[in-house]
């Protein structure tokens, strides 16, 4: 199993059709011991509790820094270390550059590029103290192309600001055996986009998609897997593609 004895923390998880809980399960399948960490409402702890035994669920939100640090260090009481971050909560809002109003851009940037901060720092003592960890944060391909079908000009900033963060990150902590790496993912079928796109525009877009097809959620939890393990070793600010080929550049 590629992730045995490790630890891996899982944000915006607990939605069963999204990215995080394929990544969780897939981690799980692993031989990962998972926590899952989303907003109350979302009940992490029945996520949890689907992958079996062993695992954790927790409240928290990746924009509160001292909820984040606490989540981390209920994590290290738990487990005893914490091997793996995954950076997967965000939200996105699909409204034009000329309707983005102040709140739209603070609610926007603050779920997707402060908590991607915040969750990094809570984790980082840990593995610094380990002198290994692997952080994988998710991007968007619309941080690359510019713009998205779901994301406003400010998701496409978030998720750009993701790249910058996880770039500089890797760059500062390489040498204390710390990678860090991004995933961009394409469009991908969760409850996001569930019913939102007629058939005809979904065979419009997957006619554009070399692999001819939208991605699904297990796409991006095998890349997860991949940059958490160690058969991704010597790859540190990497940005991992899973888009099918819309966009190769």
């Amino acid at each position: 199993m590629l992730l045995k004895d490790k630890v891996a923390v899982i944000t915006g998880g607990a939605g069963i059709n999204g990215l995080g809980f394929a990544t969780a399960r897939m981690m799980a399948a692993q031989g990962a011991q998972v926590v899952i960490m989303d907003l109350e409402r979302a009940d992490p702890a029945s996520a949890a509790a689907r992958l079996g035994a062993g695992h954790l669920g927790l409240v928290g939100d990746v924009t509160d820094k001292a909820a984040c640090e606490a989540a981390a260090e209920q994590v290290l009481k738990a487990f005893g270390r914490i091997d793996i971050l995954v950076n997967n909560a965000g939200i996105t809002q699909p409204v034009k550059t000329l309707d983005i109003t102040g709140a739209d851009y603070e609610r926007i940037l603050d779920v997707n590029l402060r908590g991607t901060l915040y969750m990094s720092q809570a984790v980082l003592p840990a593995m610094r103290q380990q002198k290994s960890g692997s952080i994988v944060c998710i991007s968007s391909v619309s941080a690359q192309r510019g713009g998205g079908i779901f994301g406003g000009p400010h998701y496409s900033a978030a998720k750009a600001g993701v790249l910058g963060l996880a770039r500089a990150m890797a760059r500062e902590f390489g040498i204390e055996g710390i990678r860090v790496n991004c995933i961009t993912p394409g469009l991908i079928e969760t409850d996001i986009t569930q019913g939102k796109l007629s058939p005809e525009r979904k065979k419009e877009i997957e006619d554009t998609i070399p692999l001819a097809r939208l991605g699904c959620a297990k796409d991006v939890a095998g890349a997860c897997v991949f940059l958490g393990s160690d058969l991704a070793a010597y790859c540190t600010g990497v940005t991992l593609d899973v888009n099918g080929g819309m966009l190769i550049h």
